[in-house]
């Protein structure tokens, strides 16, 4: 057994997709697992999502890849949702979808009566904090709970030590990403604001808790009052980020066997960066060496949340923040005297002489000189260019390493 093997904390790793490239950037960067949604009935309606077509091929794909596909049915539903459920049930399950993720007891029976081979997951949306309200789930078919986002180390050790180890019943959390400011998501103040069509439960959140706000006395509408932090803090409708990169043996040893990655609005390139930095973790590498990448991603300030006591409040004045962006992503790579020539897809400006950082799975972030370029002409010949410019266009250049499909490149952010 080598040292990585020895190191390796036993927790699958489950990531975002927003979309196909999402999808294949999770698998690519080692995720065990991926959670996605079709157009209705997930918590994030303005994701790209899957269509039906494209959901049957992203299950065949992970398969191939040794990953299981998660399906997002989690929304607050209507009598009008739960009529087009069956139907839709009876081709997921036809596909071989692996698990649906839920919280409206109704689509847990449907999915149990029209996908009997789907495995049930309990969404955070339910806010189990309990081992008598996570047995009972498992009564009603069950086979993971998604543990709510409030509970503390010690109270999810404590509910691992009191479920019946006849059910067999598998504990997942949050280890990454955005925060909510309502109980486990379950928030009203987008729908008050904006309408019923910007529901937060039923996955069309606008994010007013993200806004600045101001206090105003209705006898002086002109003298807004910027509301402002103190010691003991304000800004109660925004938090910080969620990231437990260093303490994931410490959610193994409390009885959890996933961690999940929030994120399925999020681009491709956030995906590889996280996928890839948990991963390297996971399978036996420094911490403290991969949690600098994760400031490479766009994130609010982050923190541990509620593991170790009461989750800490943004300051308001402190946006996202993003250190490196992506440039592009590799499509081919062949050897050519003695080194590689490497074709990939432009997805940002880059400039003669940067210094590109490459995210490879299973390689630390390599580094090297943008020198060489060519472009793609729409002929299909190759002519000398000094920077990447287009999005969507083939360059190609030579790199000191073989690199794979689906490696990324990127430059620190200007």
């Amino acid at each position: 057994m080598t040292r990585r093997e020895q190191g390796r904390i036993p927790l699958e790793l489950l990531s975002p997709a927003q979309g196909p490239e999402q999808l294949a950037m999770a698998l690519h960067f080692g995720a065990d697992s991926v959670y996605l949604a079709a157009p209705r009935w997930g918590m994030r309606a303005g994701a790209r999502n899957f269509s039906l077509d494209e959901l049957d091929d992203a299950i065949e794909s992970a398969h191939l890849a040794g990953a299981s596909v998660h399906l997002t049915l989690n929304t607050v539903m209507t009598d009008e949702d739960m009529a087009d459920l069956p139907a839709f049930l009876e081709r997921v399950d036809a596909m071989g979808l692996d698990a649906a993720i839920v919280a409206d007891l109704g689509a847990m029976a449907l999915v149990r009566k029209y996908a009997p081979h789907v495995a049930i997951h309990v969404s955070t949306q339910a806010s189990v904090m309990s081992a008598a309200a996570a047995e009972e789930y498992a009564r009603l078919g069950a086979r993971r709970i998604v543990l709510a986002r409030e509970m503390s180390l010690a109270q999810v050790a404590r509910l691992r030590r009191q479920l019946t180890r006849e059910l067999e019943l598998e504990l997942e959390a949050f280890a990454h990403g955005s925060l909510c400011m309502a109980y486990s998501g379950r928030c009203l103040l987008s729908t008050e604001m904006m309408g019923p069509d910007r529901s937060a439960a039923r996955g069309a959140c606008a994010q007013p808790c993200r806004w600045s706000w101001e206090l105003v006395e209705a006898r002086q509408p002109e003298r807004p009052i910027p509301v402002e932090t103190d010691d003991r803090g304000s800004y109660l409708l925004s938090s910080n980020d969620l990231c437990l990169i260093d303490y994931l043996q410490e959610l193994a040893d409390a009885g959890i066997d996933c961690i999940k990655v929030e994120g399925r609005s999020k681009g491709s390139y956030y995906t590889a960066c996280v996928t890839n930095a948990y991963r390297h973790v996971l399978d036996g590498e420094s911490a403290s060496a991969w949690r600098v990448e994760l400031d490479a991603v766009s994130h609010r300030p982050y923190s541990t949340g509620f593991l170790f006591g009461e989750a800490t409040q943004n300051p308001g004045a402190v946006g996202y923040a993003r250190e490196r962006r992506m440039v592009g992503v590799v499509s081919s790579c062949e050897p050519c005297d003695g080194g590689w020539m490497t074709e990939l897809v432009c997805r940002n400006r880059a400039c003669d002489g940067d210094t590109l950082q490459i995210l490879s799975p299973k390689s630390p972030v390599r580094e090297m000189r943008l020198v060489g370029l060519e472009l793609r002409d729409s002929d299909g010949a190759w002519r000398q260019m000094r920077d990447l410019v287009r999005n969507g266009d083939t360059y190609r250049l030579r790199t000191p390493w073989p690199l794979e499909a689906w490696d990324v490149l990127c430059v620190a952010a200007r």
